[in-house]
């Protein structure tokens, strides 16, 4: 008798209730994906009023760090975690101190051109120094479990606990270090800083590497998932860029929540919606959001007398 009701099947009401619970697991797991990515786009316009368009192809060059790290060196996944995001961390900040810091001041268009064409001289590098196969990152989180007929996958959790565990890290680093609060002076006034006795400009190297560095994980916690190619970051930097703009661009925890927003509104169009809806949903509900709240749900609105 136990048996029997053990594998009784599930009624459509209780087939529905574990699809939208399967469906919100693997949206959250993706939104959190975009909502690092998003942190990073967050971060530097906060500092530097620069928007970064490359920061997808920074993801990218992060996943093929730890791949290279892991299969070609034969490392721990964990050492080749750290590895690429120091490596990626690094890199960011020779970046903004060799080519990006020319720019600042100059029109914004400037700027979205010079990070458009990096990220395509990264991805013609990746290109050369990988070739275009698609490549499978190997990981501890292979397993899954069933929870109530949900599968909840090992991969999706470890993103989940791993965007969480780094939020957490940044928080504590930006409102407990006295880097972060120099960080969070210069973004809130540069010149004000630079009076203080803030080095601002090691500062805008140092918000590059963490900006960089948070791409380059969630690279290597996306890889598993949509493997390695070449081209993995331009899709999600649009989307992570969507959420940036969705959770007010500037708002640091509002890049989180957008990401998130975004990863369900994706998944969620895609299991009940028509082909094609997966992609353009979270764009029409941002586009609703620019007309009811354009400053997003946690920006504010910014005011200009002339």
């Amino acid at each position: 008798m136990q048996e029997e009701k053990r594998h009784r099947p599930l009624t459509r009401r209780g087939r529905k209730l574990v699809t939208f619970f399967q469906l919100t697991l693997n949206g959250l797991a993706v939104g959190c994906i975009y909502g690092l990515v998003a942190l990073g786009f967050v971060l530097i316009y906060k500092a530097t009023e620069l928007v970064n368009f490359a920061q997808g192809d920074l993801l990218m060059l992060g996943a093929f760090v730890a791949y290279m790290a892991v299969v070609w060196w034969g490392l721990d996944y964990w050492l080749a975690f750290l590895i690429s995001v120091v490596t990626i961390g690094i890199f960011g900040a020779l970046l903004d101190a060799t080519v990006l810091r020319n720019v600042i001041g100059q029109p914004q268009f400037a700027v979205v051109m010079l990070t458009i064409g990096l990220g395509a001289m990264f991805r013609t590098f990746a290109s050369v120094t990988w070739g275009s196969e698609i490549y499978t990152l190997p990981t501890p989180f292979g397993g899954v479990w069933q929870v109530g007929g949900v599968t909840l996958s090992h991969q999706y959790i470890s993103i989940v606990v791993g965007t969480l565990a780094l939020c957490g890290v940044l928080y504590a680093f930006f409102n407990h270090t006295r880097i972060g609060v120099a960080m969070q002076a210069t973004s809130q006034n540069q010149l004000a800083a630079y009076y203080m006795g803030i080095p601002v400009k090691l500062i805008f190297s140092l918000i590059w590497a963490i900006s960089a560095g948070t791409a380059a994980a969630a690279g290597i916690l996306l890889a598993p998932v949509t493997l390695i190619d070449i081209n993995m970051g331009l899709a999600v930097a649009l989307k992570a860029f969507a959420a940036a703009v969705l959770g007010g661009f500037g708002s640091i925890p509002g890049a989180l929540v957008g990401g998130i927003v975004i990863g369900l509104i994706e998944l969620y169009a895609g299991a009940t919606l028509p082909d094609g809806f997966k992609d353009t949903a979270p764009y029409i509900v941002l586009l609703i959001m620019l007309a009811v709240r354009p400053q997003g749900l946690f920006g504010t609105m910014a005011r200009k007398k002339v």
